[in-house]
């Protein structure tokens, strides 16, 4: 289908959803909602919150359909009304990252600063997002601007100043739009931005400061996602250290347990896969945040099925693990993952 075509059918629906056509409008909020949960989960860092604040988006555009003027694209349109009902709701959450002092029974450093409400996004749910982009400036879902450290990195800024490095440096929008989205000037956009990016810097690991472009998936990082498989389910802590960074860390949100060093978090493996006294485990390969992950499950002794248990997100570094950020169950159907395994 030619582009004049595509912008030709646009409009016409669009002119139906300004007529008060409910099903028209149906289509244009199917086309444009998993960009829009992107776009919503970049600012917010949680899933949940994010399909909130898009069927939020959504209501705020069908009760204020007559005030689209045509001026920008339907599209433009939508990310305005998301940008300011994210913003809305961290006005009223008003929460920022904040540090964590486990007990001194974990053997934990203490964090310098965590998100405990961060969740992982599934890369199905990316690639979708990426299919329905059609439009001029549509930013591709890179992975240095979705992988958890830069999503963890910008839960640090301020929420406009978020917002505008999302509109600016991951979305691609001009200036002039921002500060017209944001309703501020040219020059409060730029200044926002150059603070943005350098406070950015400070929170990203040090090997990302630069947004050095991520790989995709290759047979290096698919060979050692099955290595660290293979060395939990066989519990094979020399192997699960081998594996690791030696500055390597791990979190747990929203659990205030953070680990930092191969040898600290090979002991905290011992305790939690040694001996067999937490029985058996499979793991199962699953990608989030255009990062390697897996599915964890353990069977207890006694029992006939493996349990969901937690879901490991790695980034690699130089052919090793950096950073090993473990989420609870309750985000396997996000990722079409069962509760058991036979």
């Amino acid at each position: 289908m030619s582009e004049s075509r595509t912008r030709d059918e646009d409009e016409f629906v669009v002119t139906a959803v300004l007529a008060g056509d409910h099903a028209a409008f149906g289509e244009l909020a199917d086309r444009y909602r998993k960009q829009l949960q992107v776009h919503c989960y970049r600012m917010l860092g949680s899933m949940d919150d994010a399909e909130d604040l898009v069927q939020d988006t959504f209501l705020r555009a069908w009760h204020k359909r007559d005030t689209f003027q045509r001026r920008s694209t339907f599209r433009a349109w939508l990310y305005r009304i998301a940008t300011n009902a994210c913003l809305d709701f961290l006005d009223r959450r008003q929460r920022q990252p904040v540090p964590f002092d486990p007990a001194p029974a974990t053997d934990a450093s203490s964090s310098p600063s965590e998100v405990p409400w961060l969740q992982p996004v599934p890369d199905h749910l990316l690639d979708g997002a990426v299919a329905e982009q059609a439009e001029p400036h549509t930013a591709v879902i890179a992975k240095e601007t979705i992988e958890l450290a830069f999503l963890t990195a910008i839960q640090h800024l301020a929420p406009k100043q978020r917002a505008v490095l999302v509109l600016r440096d991951v979305l691609g929008w001009p200036a002039k739009d921002a500060a017209e989205l944001l309703e501020t000037s040219l020059a409060s956009v730029n200044s926002a931005l150059q603070r943005a990016r350098l406070a950015l810097k400070e929170h990203l690991p040090e090997r990302r400061s630069e947004w050095a472009p991520g790989t995709d998936p290759n047979e290096a990082e698919r060979a050692l996602l099955a290595r660290y498989m293979d060395a939990h389910e066989r519990i094979d802590l020399a192997a699960i250290t081998e594996l690791l960074r030696e500055e390597a860390r791990l979190t747990m949100p929203p659990d205030p347990a953070y680990y930092v060093g191969r040898d600290t978090i090979a002991a905290f493996a011992g305790q939690m896969l040694g001996g067999g006294q937490f029985g058996t485990f499979r793991l199962v390969p699953t990608r989030a945040n255009r990062q390697p992950a897996a599915a964890k499950y353990n069977r207890m002794p006694g029992e006939s099925v493996y349990r969901a248990q937690s879901l490991d997100v790695l980034r690699i570094e130089d052919g090793l693990v950096a950073e090993i950020t473990t989420f609870l169950p309750e985000v396997f159907p996000t990722f079409g993952l069962p509760a058991t395994l036979a």
